[in-house]
C-alpha cells in the first residue's frame, strides 16, 4: 500500500475538524474511499483493494453494477423524490411481499434503524403491551430501546439490558428483556414470567456471525404464537442474502413481521418492514381508528431512485445460479481461513455462513454474544490489521460477500491470509 498521498491527508485532516471523530460514526478515518467497481475500492491515494466492507452490506451485486447504475441514470432526470406513491416504489413493494414469506403489506422508511424502531412501535399498538425481548448480541438500529445490550462490556445477568450509549433514559429498561442467544430454556423462562406484558420478541435470525442452533428458531416461533407475541426478525442484514426470501426462506421460520435494509435499496438510503396484514394496518388510520394508529411518515421513504436501484438489485439477484456463485464465493474463503488456522494450530473459529463471516479468536462453539465478547482481540486487530495492509477492505467483525467478487478477488484473499498466519502464531 501507498502512503497516504498529499490530497488524501489533507482531506483526512479536513475530516477531523469537521466531523465528530474525523469520521461519518461508521468507519476509521484514516482512509477515504475515492470510487467503487465490482468487488474492489480505491482509496485517494489510488491505493486498490478487494472489498468486503461493501458500504456496510448493500452492495451484494457490486459496486456500480451497470444494470443499476443504469436504473438510476434513467430515473433521476425524471425527478428524485416526491412525497407520493411512484411506480418504482409500488413495484418495489410487490417484489418484497412476492419473495419474502411473512410480509402480505410493505412500509418503506430510509434507514435499517427506522425500520426497527417501527417495527417495535406498530407490535406494541397491535397488542397494547409494553415490553420488547431481545437477545444480547443482537443488532437493531440506534434508538433508544434498539441501543440494549448491543455490545455491553460488562455483561450483567439476564434479563437486566445494559444501554450501549449515553443519552438513553434510565426508565427505557424497564420495558426491555434480554436474553442469551440460542438459548431456548432462558428464553422460555422469561417469556414465562412476562408474557402479559411483552408486546414482542426481536430477533436477528442469524445473529452477528452467529448461526442459530438447529431447533432455536423453531422453539423461538412456537413460544410467541403460544404466548401472542409478536415476533420480528430483523432481516436488515440477512435480508435477500441468505436466501432470496431471506433468512426466514434459508431457516424456514416465518416470522409476523420483518424489516429489512441494505440490499433492497441497492446502496441508496431505503429500507421497509413488512408484514402481515392485520397487523400492519395499524399505520392505517381508517382502518383502525385514532387510537390503534401508528404515525409514520419520512421524506425519502420509498423515493423513486432508490426504489429503481433496488429493484435493479433483487432482478440481478433474482438470475440463475446468482446465490450458488454467492456461496460458492463465501464458502472457498471459509474452507481456506479454517485450514490455516486449524494447520497453525490457531485457537480460533470461522463463524457464519458463506454470504457473511468472520474469525472469531476463541476455544469452542461460537453460539452468543459472550464468545465473541471473550475472543482474543489482540489477534483480531493483527489478523484486520494485516489484511489491510495487503489490500484487503473489510470490517473489523465480518465479510461481506457479493456477485462481484471473482476469481483474482478470491486469489489476493487468500494471499493476504498466508501472509497473516506467521504473524498470528507470533501474537498467540
Amino acid at each position: 500500500m501507498q502512503p497516504l498521498s498529499p490530497e488524501e491527508q489533507a482531506l483526512v485532516e479536513t475530516a477531523r475538524r469537521v466531523l465528530p471523530a474525523g469520521t461519518f460514526g461508521n468507519f476509521a478515518s484514516e482512509i477515504v474511499v475515492a470510487r467503487g467497481k465490482a468487488g474492489r475500492v480505491w482509496d485517494v491515494s489510488g491505493n486498490e483493494y478487494v472489498d468486503y466492507l461493501l458500504g456496510s452490506g448493500p452492495m451484494i451485486v457490486g459496486h456500480a453494477h451497470p444494470k443499476v447504475t443504469n436504473a438510476v441514470l434513467a430515473q433521476v432526470p425524471e425527478g428524485t423524490t416526491f412525497f407520493v406513491n411512484n411506480p418504482h416504489g409500488i413495484q418495489l413493494a410487490e417484489v418484497i411481499a412476492e419473495a419474502v414469506p411473512c410480509v402480505e403489506q410493505v412500509r418503506f422508511v430510509s434507514s435499517g434503524s427506522e425500520a426497527d424502531l417501527y417495527a417495535m412501535r406498530i407490535a406494541r399498538a397491535f397488542t397494547g403491551r409494553d415490553k420488547i425481548l431481545k437477545f444480547e448480541g443482537g443488532y437493531h438500529g440506534m434508538s433508544d430501546y434498539g441501543l440494549m445490550s448491543l455490545a455491553p462490556k460488562r455483561p450483567t445477568n439476564f434479563p437486566q439490558p445494559v444501554p450501549d450509549s449515553a443519552g438513553i433514559p434510565a426508565n427505557i429498561g424497564a420495558n426491555v428483556i434480554v436474553a442469551p442467544y440460542n438459548d431456548l430454556e432462558a428464553l422460555e423462562g422469561l417469556v414465562a414470567a412476562a408474557k402479559d406484558e411483552l408486546a414482542a420478541i426481536i430477533i436477528e435470525p442469524f445473529q452477528r456471525i452467529i448461526p442459530p442452533d438447529p431447533g432455536f428458531l423453531e422453539g423461538v416461533r412456537k413460544l410467541t404464537a403460544d404466548n401472542g407475541i409478536v415476533l420480528i426478525f430483523d432481516e436488515v442484514v440477512t435480508g435477500f442474502r441468505l436466501a432470496y426470501g431471506g433468512a426466514q426462506a434459508y431457516y424456514g421460520v416465518t416470522p409476523d413481521i420483518c424489516t429489512m435494509g441494505k440490499a433492497i435499496g441497492g446502496g441508496f438510503p431505503l429500507a421497509a418492514l413488512g408484514g402481515r396484514a392485520d397487523i400492519m394496518a395499524h399505520f392505517d388510520q381508517a382502518a383502525v381508528g385514532d387510537d390503534g394508529f401508528v404515525m409514520q411518515v419520512g421524506t425519502l421513504s420509498g423515493n423513486p431512485v432508490a426504489a429503481a436501484a433496488g429493484l435493479a438489485t433483487l432482478e440481478i439477484l433474482r438470475e440463475p445460479g446468482a446465490y450458488d456463485k454467492l456461496f460458492a464465493t463465501g464458502q472457498t474463503l471459509m474452507d481456506a481461513l479454517d485450514e490455516r488456522l486449524k494447520q497453525a494450530g490457531i485457537q480460533a473459529t470461522v463463524s457464519g455462513v458463506p454470504p457473511l463471516f468472520d474469525i472469531v479468536f476463541a476455544s469452542g462453539p461460537v453460539r452468543d454474544y459472550r464468545a465473541t465478547f471473550h475472543q482474543n482481540k489482540a489477534l483480531s486487530k493483527v489478523f484486520n490489521d494485516t489484511l489491510r495492509a495487503h489490500g484487503i477492505f473489510k470490517s473489523d467483525s465480518k465479510f461481506y460477500i457479493s456477485l462481484a467478487h471473482d476469481e483474482a478477488d478470491i486469489a489476493q484473499t487468500i494471499d493476504a491470509i498466508d501472509a497473516a498466519i506467521p504473524l498470528l502464531k507470533a501474537a498467540a
